[in-house]
């Protein structure tokens, strides 16, 4: 083959040429038809980019495509990006397995079935026979095969790099359109996560005039209450000292509730409507926040990457907010943060560990299936956790507490976490549908859901001006920046003790602890940094210990702050300020902000729910 001249760089989805080495490269989340593959972003900061996964709980799901152009005819080396998920756990065969199709044509290798760790797995050489062709993805299993990218090279000696650094350099050769920021434009105000905390504070704000971007790197709004996790909204609202808090969640927030139900139980596009309704909210779906660039010690601007196309874009404002969560923005910020569990010491908390450690509470992976009157095969997997009757859940929906991953970082493994509580529903699943004594019961049922966005509770708190601790709770220390009122008791979870027996350092299943509280008010101050000045938060990110987590984190709660924060930003526009200067002298402004809210009043409110928690007094 003649050496390559030129770039060829094709519309709607990333493919490029590196002309010194005869490389193309083709981004499987940018294929032009996804079929039934879905993109999934949660990881992309540790292993380098987004992908595409097969998740069809057991059923092959429909083929993905895209137009490709080869620059010539000839022979090529084919590279697939992918990984073997279950090969940590089990060497029994591999559950995602996939082909992948040149013009209908399945190459030779089934790919999805070596590493442990995602790698190029070789497709071997190939003979090109026409140029403009077609990509296919064939899933084969259904149990989430998953594809990052197809590299050819007509150097037929060449090995891609796996070093995650070294591809990211590759890839800004391959496809040097990939590496240009556009300017998203000049903003008031930029929230990072749209979950409930992200996109009420987007909305508070811009009902109070500020021009408001709000970054989302989901396809859709709500977060853990999304229908991509399907978990209610917990807390109650409308609480002293400011009743009228809560009126925004009660506006945008779904109104029936329950863990792992049907998808029109979360209305995603309530969500979505409030926000595109609001003419002062810009919104970006499918763009992850990974980029934050600093001058003396404020965040200048922030940048953005688009999930499925690769586009960067850049925000600038002199205000952020983090509601990512995992406190990605303050982190890449540089702002203080904690982590697991204090000791008892460092707060002076009764219910904390005599010595800090690294325990988190875990996420959850929920399920549930369907009856469909008729027999419904599932298949006998091999690739499963060993199961028998003793350990069976027999069950046909798992909730919160089917939660994997306390103990293990939950940032930078958290694609090992998730995975395995896909084994886990899984492994059981196949148990009662082919071996259970009891699998009459079962013959009929069908997995109807199962998450591949996990729910996740706790990773990264930002350490705010203060810290609300367990003793602010118990002894109902009110200060006098008191703002959102948490009311959900102190619940922390701990793996389950049964479950540990039957799975020794695999428990997939969690306890919870209630400690009832009297409603508290969240101080303001710990609602921003304490070391970059022109950062606030809002979930469960905010400055509290471990032991206080237990009860902000809940979404009626965290919608709250955000309602707060968005108030907070107009006030720093209006006084030229930071959010401390807010707090130290303009905190009236925000208290008269906070009694009138910013939600719509006259809606029948939902509202005091207690549902996986103790009923709390009702004061």
């Amino acid at each position: 083959m003649n050496k390559l001249l030129l770039f060829f760089v094709m519309t709607l989805f990333c493919v490029s040429v590196f002309a010194q080495k005869n490389i193309l490269l083709v981004e499987a989340e940018s294929f032009a038809n996804k079929g039934g593959w879905a993109v999934d972003q949660q990881f992309m900061d540790l292993m380098g980019s987004p992908f595409v996964i097969a998740h069809g709980m057991g059923i092959p799901v429909k083929d993905a495509s895209t137009p490709f152009q080869f620059p010539e005819v000839g022979k090529y080396r084919m590279f697939v990006r992918t990984r073997n998920w279950a090969a940590r756990w089990t060497t029994k065969d591999a559950p995602g397995k996939f082909q992948i199709l040149i013009n209908g044509k399945a190459v030779a290798p089934v790919f999805g079935t070596e590493s442990i760790e995602w790698s190029w797995q070789d497709g071997g050489v190939i003979d090109i026979r026409k140029v403009k062709s077609t990509l296919a993805l064939k899933d084969l299993t259904g149990f989430n095969g998953r594809c990052d990218a197809i590299l050819f090279t007509s150097d037929l000696s060449y090995m891609p790099p796996s070093d995650v650094q070294k591809l990211a350099e590759l890839r800004a050769v391959l496809n040097p359109s990939s590496v240009q920021v556009n300017d998203a434009g000049q903003f008031d105000f930029v929230v990072i996560g749209g979950g409930m905390a992200g996109t009420c504070a987007a909305i508070s704000a811009a009902r109070l005039g500020l021009k408001v971007a709000l970054v989302q790197d989901r396809p859709v709004l709500g977060g853990n209450n999304s229908s991509e996790v399907r978990v209610h909204l917990g807390g109650r609202i409308n609480l002293e000292p400011y009743p009228n808090l809560g009126n925004l969640v009660n506006e945008i927030g779904p109104s029936k509730e329950g863990n792992a139900l049907p998808y029109e139980n979360y209305e995603d596009d309530k969500k979505l409507a409030a926000v595109r309704n609001e003419k002062n909210i810009s919104l970006f779906l499918n763009n992850h926040a990974n980029v934050v660039n600093m001058n003396n010690g404020r965040i200048e601007s922030i940048q953005a990457t688009n999930t499925e196309t690769g586009q960067k874009l850049l925000f600038k404002a002199p205000l952020f907010a983090d509601c990512t969560g995992d406190a990605t923005i303050g982190v890449l910020a540089g702002a203080k943060y904690m982590t697991g569990r204090e000791s008892s010491k460092e707060f002076s908390e009764s219910t904390a560990p005599e010595l800090a450690d690294d325990l988190t509470m875990g996420s959850s992976v929920q399920w549930f299936a369907e009856d469909k009157k008729k027999n419904v095969p599932f298949p006998d997997i091999k690739w499963g956790i060993d199961w028998d009757e003793e350990k069976a859940e027999h069950l046909i929906r798992g909730d919160w507490n089917w939660e994997t991953g306390m103990g293990i970082d939950q940032v930078n493994e958290f694609e090992r976490i998730r995975d395995y509580g896909l084994l886990v529903v899984y492994s059981n699943w196949s148990f009662l549908k082919n071996y259970s004594i009891d699998k009459g019961k079962f013959e009929k049922r069908q997995l109807k859901w199962v998450a591949y966005i996990a729910g996740k509770r706790e990773s990264k708190r930002l350490v705010g001006e203060y810290v609300l601790r367990e003793s602010d709770l118990m002894e109902h220390k009110v200060y006098h920046d008191g703002t959102a009122p948490t009311s959900w008791t102190i619940d922390l979870h701990y793996p389950d003790p049964e479950n540990t027996k039957q799975f020794p350092g695999k428990e997939f299943k969690s306890i919870a602890v209630h400690t009832p509280i009297i409603p508290y008010p969240i101080p303001f101050r710990s609602l921003y940094s304490v070391n970059v000045p022109n950062l606030l938060m809002a979930g469960r990110n905010i400055s509290v210990s471990h032991v206080a987590l237990g009860t902000v984190r809940v979404m009626r709660t965290t919608g709250m702050m955000g309602e707060v924060i968005g108030m907070a930003a107009s006030v720093c526009k209006k006084h030229n300020t930071d959010p401390r200067g807010v707090y130290t002298n303009h905190l009236e402004d925000l208290i008269q902000l906070m009694q009138k809210g910013t939600g719509n009043p006259e809606l029948t409110k939902i509202q005091n729910y207690n549902l996986g928690g103790t009923l709390l007094p009702k004061h």
